[in-house]
């Protein structure tokens, strides 16, 4: 567990102490030793990605802030340096614990399963000679080495690239004494390479590109003898600064910054544990950075790359179980999914249920001609989506297509760009959402001209998707979420304005059914909190349960303690960062917060409010920040058939709290405990619960 202070009353928990936290509970994963093993490695790559996030996104806004001068709201000056303190000592921690895991744990076990990762003194004269034709033939002519000397200054270095600098011996060709070259590895070629059985005699020895290109620094420096070298790697901020009062044109203004994005500030820097102090210190003068700022890592500067490993290697035995995604029964067995939705709503648990019924409310829309008009919001899609593919088909059919693209998804912002080019061009309405608040809210709407069953005469229907995760096809395999699809008229009026407040700019008219942010989801959260405090103090059963990303809002947290305080029962299923201090005499005594990590990603937000034996129950696409409730557009929709109520409550909520396999708590000091079972009590994964309900194993 991490050192941290201990709480001063009820002072909110660090956002950055606290997703470093998340990301021990992650390491916890890789450490585990009932995992799959190839899981644990990829759980370490995980840990790897989140601290290049953590490092590109949140470090230099702090960095930056205590340069400044300017803690952010609630903090002095004094607390934001303890808090940069305490973020380095953990961090630099945690990567140590990351190389010592793969290293003692993880390459040792995948040995012992005959799938070895090879150091330059394990490899048979077979293999060094393959080593050498790879070399030549692939990798040499991608290279560029760079001799520093006046005309050859220091390269660029790209964000997370995979670089080495070498001190040489002797003169140049050109007589000069120039001692130092930088190699760029090339970003086309794998980061681990499977020596080809023919070679090796066995079916999984591996050799890191950056191993093969060691071998072979004499080849590229002829005549000369390396002295030391080292890889390197540099994380650059990767914040975009877009100015509303400059920006004409967002999409175009974006494509511009996008550019500059793989060199942002320089915010750490990794070398192998090796590497000598002057050719380090050379670097952080290069880059500007402090020793702080300095990781060694014993082993490859990137281990996010070991993902290549993990798909290369075809043993079911060492990953989890396939499985395959249900699809639920109305729609399997209703002629059209207008008469599945006609006969009531239904609920999606992604991914124990298929995402492929909401891929089909699509493409079944573009080819319906009684269908006139689609609606959608687009955050995360990626690259290759049916689901866009089906936006642009009904366009060109002369369909009234409108889908508003946000933008400014941090890190998917080209894939949404070239997507909002095919749109257009295929006759779309494309709109990128409100200036300065990211569209954050998961929606398709159709709108059908078909007979009332009571007049008998023509209408528009409404035909509804809306859910808690993205329309990403790849994510919702891997994603916990909710997806909602219904016929309920009241909720396709309220998302069709929506769109209309996010096209016309014009005041959202007033909903029927959903709660919209930035408008009304904070007060709308807080009067329900009151609620139950009120109905505490009154004697009535009082409750709040509630599953998110993330709880940092400070009047949301005050709200809770006074609920809290009153007498309400509260349980908050929290998966990353959360600043609220459970369990504080006199203020939390009431709340509870654990925290889900296993095989899925925790991502569905659920709000099960008490509301004296009447439960008000919600989904959302919202975490309790003021980002998402302040700075961006998003929704809460009510659960309002009572089947689907009770199985929210039972698969959002009540199972997550029972289990006791992949829960743990947290203490009002920060840190997290892993939650065991009893002497007398059976282990509940409740995801494997999730999967045996729904799922079906493949295997």
């Amino acid at each position: 567990m991490t050192n941290i202070s201990p709480p001063r009353k009820n002072l909110p928990i660090d956002r950055n102490l606290s997703l470093l936290e998340f990301n021990r509970r992650v390491l916890a994963l890789a450490q585990e030793p009932s995992m799959p093993l190839l899981e644990r490695l990829r759980y370490l790559c995980i840990l790897g990605s989140n601290l290049d996030e953590m490092f590109e996104l949140r470090v230099g806004w702090l960095k930056d802030a205590a340069l400044l001068r300017k803690p952010p709201s609630g903090k002095t000056l004094t607390q934001l340096r303890e808090t940069l303190r305490q973020f380095n000592e953990n961090a630099h921690q945690m990567v140590r614990e990351q190389y010592e895991t793969l290293n003692k744990k993880i390459l040792p076990e995948l040995a012992q399963k005959n799938i070895r990762v090879l150091f330059r003194n394990e490899l048979r004269k077979k293999e060094l000679d393959w080593a050498r034709e790879y070399f030549h033939n692939e990798v040499r002519p991608l290279l560029s080495p760079i001799g520093l000397d006046p005309s050859h200054p220091f390269p660029q270095v790209a964000t997370k690239s995979l670089h080495f600098i070498v001190e040489l011996s002797g003169r140049n060709a050109f007589g000069h004494d120039n001692s130092i070259a930088i190699i760029k590895a090339p970003r086309v070629l794998p980061r681990v390479i499977n020596i080809p059985e023919e070679v090796s005699g066995t079916r999984y020895r591996f050799l890191l590109l950056s191993s093969i290109i060691h071998i072979h620094f004499d080849t590229l420096f002829p005549g000369r003898e390396v002295l030391t070298y080292s890889q390197f790697r540099v994380t650059r901020d990767a914040e975009l600064a877009m100015d509303e009062d400059e920006v004409k044109n967002l999409r175009h203004a974006l494509k511009g910054e996008l550019s500059q994005r793989p060199y942002g500030t320089p915010r750490r820097l990794e070398v192998v544990d090796g590497c000598p102090d002057h050719l380090a210190r050379l670097l952080l003068k290069q880059f500007n950075l402090t020793e702080d700022d300095l990781y060694r890592c014993d082993g490859p500067v990137n281990i996010t790359r070991f993902h290549w490993l993990i798909d290369q290697v075809n043993d079911d035995s060492l990953k989890f179980p396939s499985f395959r995604p249900s699809i639920p029964p109305e729609i399997a067995n209703a002629p059209d999914i207008y008469h599945a939705l006609r006969a009531g709503d239904i609920l999606l648990h992604h991914p124990y249920q298929s995402f492929e019924p909401v891929i089909h409310f699509l493409q079944h829309a573009a080819n319906d001609p009684d269908v006139v008009a689609i609606r959608q919001t687009v955050y995360r899609t990626g690259a290759v989506s049916a689901i866009m593919e089906a936006l642009i088909a009904a366009a060109q059919r002369g369909k009234e297509v409108t889908v508003v693209v946000e933008l400014m998804a941090r890190f998917d912002e080209e894939a949404n760009i070239n997507w909002a080019d095919r749109l257009e061009r295929a006759g779309a309405q494309v709109i990128y959402g409100v200036f300065g608040m990211k569209t954050h809210a998961k929606m398709a709407l159709l709108i059908r001209r078909e007979n009332d069953p009571t007049s008998g005469k023509k209408r528009l229907a409404y035909y509804t998707h809306i859910s808690t995760g993205n329309y990403h096809p790849k994510t919702t395999r891997l994603y916990s979420d909710f997806g909602l699809l219904t016929a309920n008229q009241d909720i396709g009026r309220d998302v069709n304005e929506v769109f209309m407040h996010i096209s016309s700019l014009s005041p959202a008219a007033r909903m029927r059914c959903l709660i919209l942010a930035p408008f009304a989801m904070h007060r709308k959260i807080l009067a329900m909190i009151r609620r139950e405090e009120i109905n505490a103090r009154n004697g009535k059963p009082a409750r709040i349960i509630a599953k998110m990303n993330a709880l940092l809002e400070e009047r949301i947290i005050s709200a809770l303690y006074r609920a809290s305080q009153a007498g309400v029962k509260i349980d908050l299923i929290v998966r990353g960062a959360c600043a609220l201090r459970p369990s504080i005499p006199g203020i939390s005594d009431n709340i509870k917060v654990r925290s889900i990590l296993g095989r899925f990603l925790e991502h569905h937000r659920v709000w099960y409010f008490e509301n004296d034996n009447d439960p008000d129950v919600w989904l959302s696409s919202a975490d309790w920040m003021g980002r998402n409730l302040f700075r961006r557009i998003e929704i809460a929709f009510p659960i309002l058939d009572p089947a689907i109520r009770t199985r929210v409550i039972e698969e959002g909520l009540l199972g997550y709290l029972e289990d006791n396999c992949n829960a743990w708590a947290l203490h009002p000091d920060g840190q997290y405990e892993k939650v065991k079972p009893g002497a007398n009590d059976a282990p509940v994964s409740f995801q494997q619960v999730l999967l045996k309900r729904w799922g079906h194993e493949t295997m």
